[in-house]
């Protein structure tokens, strides 16, 4: 007898894509339509405040008196303003600053308020005290405090770190620490809910130590709540700095932001009115689409739409 090899059917490969948390999610931040919009909105800002000084050459602060107060050309897109600037660098300009106090004022308020919230909802002693200082920074009027804060120390910081970077730090740690309280109470109620799992009572008796259950089990559960929060602490700085400029209180009138323009361009409404439109456009698109992005996140962290 002939001896017969027997080959091995070849074998058929799942081309089916692993379905990853990550991969779950950004496909339900894709069915959000709105979310998706935001973050084209919101990149094509970052990317024109960042990217367009290089295309747009003419410098923000340039004085041309021959050209002042004109309106939209080839020459000047957004027109210019009562000294002959250019709008358009100027937007840009204060653009960069705008998002640069939105993130930083929202890293210090996300810092601030995922401490709180955590110590509060995992240590029962610290939860009264904690719980507290929170409910008194709500129940202080937010706009006199800042108001005051800057009054106080504007002068003192501006000679120690300089008229522009002293007030960077102020208006930045001032919105920070009046913004953290809504961000403590969600990360709060999300600890309470998660340290009742039973995986954080096989860690306890396991003999893990407290921190490292905080850093392992406790914080990458919270996360969800802490990134809506990061998305919504920028559109909120972005607002609060944009009203302090407005008021004359932020940054000096050479050193231009978006709420500046404002302040700025507001006694020329009737004149050139694309003074106050083009700054005021950009913090409506920005804070849109930021609340937009928000949205989405919120939605595809969702765990209910997670399971579909």
């Amino acid at each position: 007898m002939t001896d017969t090899t027997l080959q091995a059917a070849p074998t058929v490969r799942d081309e089916t894509p692993v379905r990853t948390p990550m991969r779950e999610m950004w496909r339900q931040f894709r069915a959000h339509k709105g979310g998706v919009a935001g973050l084209a909105v919101f990149i094509f800002i970052v990317l024109a405040v960042y990217v367009g000084p290089y295309i747009h050459t003419v410098a923000p602060n340039a004085i041309n008196i021959r050209d002042k107060n004109q309106g939209p050309s080839f020459a000047h897109p957004f027109g210019t303003d009562n000294l002959g600037k250019d709008m358009l660098a100027q937007v840009l300009a204060g653009g960069r600053i705008s998002l640069a106090v939105g993130f930083a004022a929202m890293l210090l308020a996300l810092f601030l308020g995922t401490l709180v919230g955590v110590l509060s909802g995992y240590f029962r002693r610290a939860d009264g005290p904690l719980m507290r200082l929170t409910d008194l920074f709500l129940a202080l009027p937010l706009l006199p405090l800042l108001l005051v804060i800057l009054m106080l120390f504007r002068d003192t910081l501006r000679s120690a770190f300089g008229p522009e970077t002293g007030i960077f730090i102020l208006i930045v740690f001032v919105i920070g620490i009046t913004s953290w309280m809504h961000t403590a109470r969600i990360v709060r109620g999300d600890v309470l809910a998660v340290k009742s799992q039973e995986f954080i009572v096989a860690a306890k008796s396991s003999g893990m130590r407290e921190h490292r259950i905080i850093i392992r089990h406790i914080l990458p559960n919270v996360l969800s709540s802490i990134m809506v929060s990061a998305t919504l602490g920028i559109a909120a700085a972005i607002i609060t700095e944009s009203a302090l400029s407005f008021l004359g209180l932020g940054f000096p009138s050479d050193f231009p932001t978006w709420g500046r323009l404002l302040y700025d361009g507001a006694n020329f409404l009737q004149l050139t009115p694309s003074r106050v439109l083009w700054p005021g456009l950009a913090i409506s698109l920005t804070v849109l689409s930021v609340n937009y992005m928000g949205d989405a996140i919120r939605d595809a962290l969702d765990p209910r739409t997670l399971k579909r």
